[in-house]
């Protein structure tokens, strides 16, 4: 099985068992510890050239239990894409559910909720012990990827494993394993040569020593198999047998060894060749060619492989290739001392490559290695919207977060994405300081979607955002529908703006004009989520004209695009829950409504002042209906946090009266408080998929930048809301009132403790 049938763009190659180049060492004890290991996680941690991968594909020759095989690169330090290639992994040996890769598609929703979960769960489900190898994890350093990876470990079932190779321990809940028995750690001394491992690499390398000499060679190496593999190939250049004293891996030693003994021996084209190519993080024949300026380099390459074990294949049909690392990182290294000057011009080379043949990110790499700020601003601009809606949120957040506060005013349109990112992050301070970068300043750049100014992009987002009203909200999404290139995407996006501000002022017609408006462009310009926004909207403003039939048609056509296009965990979502829970309850069909509520209450810690009008109108839906449902502990939380954001924006028309005639309702309500569970805050909320997972108090209080007092006291507050005594009773209570969807959390009561 292969990658074909996933639905989305990963590399192929590193899903495939690397090939064994011959003459590589076997150690066959060593092999045969890890395959009757009955521990869920092993760790093979050693620096660069200790030969960790040769012994995993080694193992999985061995080992009669099929693996799934990632190979990890900082293309992979997002979340998002590590968890895809974990689930395609997978995948090429059973077929995955649908439901994980819907949880992995588009940026609703946050590791903990959905996606963690659902991969799980399918990892959990597995019919046969596997292997799940993870290979170079120091290439992932983002805090969220090894957080999900940790949390992996909690569904292995009995008799697979996840192994971790690694350049250094990670930073995962290794004491914890240890100290359960549940982890099998293989290091620099397991993987040291001894002599006899150091004679069978030289001679399949094509060199034999003398006995005193071959010793001699070992312990100078330290056992190290890269440091003795350079050694024998600066011994078939010409260069003695002794490598030199401490060579076990230092960067220093190793750098002035190459250059000294084994490039320096090389016919200047093939040393040339080596090191020029060294900028690239993979290699074609036709990738090749153009950064040198030459021909034949996919011989060349096919050459290398043969005779140099530095060099690795990285598809069975020989196209694409890769240094071994350690070699890739010393040519680079000699490459910036011998030709500093030359290392721009191979990236730019490298750039127009990419360009030319449609690998817009491994350009947007080069760009950045080269310095072409202007090239890199560029991409970005074309590559932000598509790459958040794939879902992969922290590259985008990466990539902007390589230009300074400075640069962003060159750049306003990153100015304007990172502050779309904020906005919906719940940041709402940072927005605005984003947004005033971008406010006012000339772009260096052509903007990707065709307008002439960053001007209406600022004044789309400002009208979302609503900092001064909805007054001023028109006016701002005024400028932008006039200013903004026809095909913008954020047309819709600001008819949405301006129909709801339109609304909240009372003036219907002019509201349900825009927010038609955006249902009719929406197809040609694939606004899904602004689709949604507009049909739950019209369905508010018909429920407030007791037009109750096309309330219920407008609710049930936003709820339908919620489900067929996988939107359960946007954050626009929650207004069409809300919109379905006062239909349905006006109907009579309280099942429904409740149903549409829990929907809706998974999705309140995403809502704050960011965007107001959001967070406003949930609120007092809810409010409503819970109040109606005589919820009234539930209303009563709702409602205060309703009122909190009217107090930060004032300037929102109806809704202040609308919040304030609740509370009087509020107020002369008596009788039992009810729904104790739908009490439960925003922020409250928020902790919840968090105690379902193996984080631990203190570090649940650093993923989410809270104090551990604050997180203790918000978990008691849960407890108690949720009339349980410990962390796993609050979780099997959440799951049966629905707050956190029992499909996904089949063990996370088993791994409570």
């Amino acid at each position: 099985m292969t990658t074909t049938d996933v639905p989305f763009d990963l590399a192929e190659v590193k899903l495939v068992e690397p090939l064994i180049r011959p003459g590589t060492v076997a150690k066959p004890g060593l092999i045969a510890g890890l395959s009757h290991a009955s521990v869920p996680v092993t760790t093979i941690v050693a620096p660069a050239g200790y030969g960790k991968t040769t012994l995993l594909a080694r193992w999985a020759e061995a080992d009669p239990r099929p693996f799934a095989w990632v190979a990890l690169d900082a293309g992979d330090d997002d979340a998002v894409v590590f968890l895809r290639y974990v689930a395609a992994a997978m995948h090429r040996l059973e077929p995955m559910p649908e439901q994980a890769f819907e949880a992995l598609a588009g940026p609703g929703g946050s590791a903990w909720t959905s996606r963690l979960p659902r991969v799980g769960t399918a990892l959990a489900a597995q019919k046969r012990s596997i292997v799940l190898v993870l290979d170079d994890l120091h290439a992932v350093s983002n805090q969220s990827c090894l957080d999900a990876l940790a949390e992996l470990v909690e569904y292995i079932p009995p008799g697979s494993q996840i192994v971790i190779a690694s350049r250094e321990e990670p930073a995962l809940p290794i004491a914890r394993w240890r100290a359960r028995g549940q982890l099998l750690e293989v290091g620099v001394p397991e993987l040291r040569m001894d002599e006899r491992e150091t004679g069978e690499l030289l001679k399949a390398s094509g060199v034999e020593l003398e006995p005193n000499e071959l010793r001699d060679l070992t312990a100078r190496t330290e056992g190290w198999p890269a440091g003795i593999y350079l050694a024998a190939l600066s011994i078939q250049a010409g260069a003695p047998s002794s490598i030199g004293p401490g060579a076990s891996g230092d960067d220093r030693f190793v750098s002035e060894y190459l250059h000294l003994e084994l490039l320096a021996r090389l016919p200047e084209a093939d040393a040339q060749f080596l090191m020029r190519t060294s900028v690239l993080d993979r290699m074609s024949g036709g990738l090749c060619d153009a950064v040198l300026q030459t021909t034949g380099s996919a011989g060349r390459l096919e050459a290398l492989w043969r005779t140099n074990g530095f060099v690795l294949p990285l598809d069975r049909r020989g196209e694409w290739y890769r240094y071994h690392h350690l070699f890739g990182q010393l040519l680079r290294t000699e490459l910036e001392r011998s030709e500093p000057d030359l290392v721009a011009e191979l990236n730019r080379r490298a750039l127009s490559w990419c360009v030319a043949n449609e690998l817009p990110e491994a350009a947007v790499a080069y760009a950045h290695a080269a310095g072409e700020t202007d090239a890199v601003a560029g991409m970005i601009d074309a590559l932000a919207l598509p790459t958040y809606y794939d879902g992969r949120k922290e590259t985008l957040e990466e990539w902007l977060g390589w230009f300074a506060e400075r640069d962003l005013a060159r750049y306003p349109a990153l100015a304007v994405y990172a502050a779309w990112l904020a906005a919906l992050a719940a940041q709402p301070a940072e927005a605005e300081r984003l947004l005033a970068i971008a406010d006012g300043a000339t772009s260096s750049i052509p903007l990707s979607d065709g307008s002439a100014t960053v001007e209406p992009w600022v004044a789309a987002l400002r009208a979302h955002m609503m900092p001064r009203g909805i007054d001023q909200a028109l006016d701002d999404a005024s400028l932008a529908l006039r200013d903004l290139a026809k095909d913008s995407i954020f047309v819709p996006t600001t008819l949405v703006a301006r129909g709801v501000a339109h609304a909240l002022r009372g003036e219907t017609s002019l509201a349900m004009a825009d927010l038609t408006e955006v249902l009719q462009r929406a197809p040609t310009l694939d606004a899904i989520e602004e689709s949604v926004l507009a049909e739950a909207q019209l369905a508010l403003l018909a429920a407030r004209g007791a037009d109750w039939s096309e309330a219920q048609q407008r609710a049930q056509g936003a709820i339908g695009l919620i489900e067929r296009n996988g939107l359960d965990d946007y954050t626009s979502s929650a207004l069409a829950y809300a919109a379905a829970a006062r239909v349905a309850h006006h109907e009579g069909r309280l099942v429904d409504a409740r149903a549409a509520l829990t929907r809706a209450h998974r999705l309140r810690p995403m809502l704050d002042h960011s965007i107001p009008w959001v967070t406003i109108e949930v609120g007092l839906e809810l409010t409503r209906v819970h109040l109606a449902l005589t919820d009234v502990a539930a209303a009563r939380t709702i409602l205060g946090e309703t009122e909190r954001v009217l107090e930060l924006r004032p300037k929102m028309g109806f809704p202040v009266d609308d919040a304030r005639e609740l509370r009087d309702q509020l107020s002369a309500t008596s009788g039992p408080l009810g729904a104790w569970a739908m009490s439960l805050t925003a922020a409250e909320l928020r902790l919840l998929p968090y105690l379902a997972t193996h984080l631990t108090i203190p570090e649940i209080a650093t993923r989410l930048f809270l104090s551990r007092n604050t997180v203790k006291t918000e978990a008691v507050s849960v407890y108690r809301k949720l009339t349980a005594s410990s962390r796993s009773e609050a979780i099997a209570r959440a799951i049966e009132v629905g707050l956190l969807e029992a499909s996904i959390y089949p063990r996370a009561l088993d791994s409570q403790r």
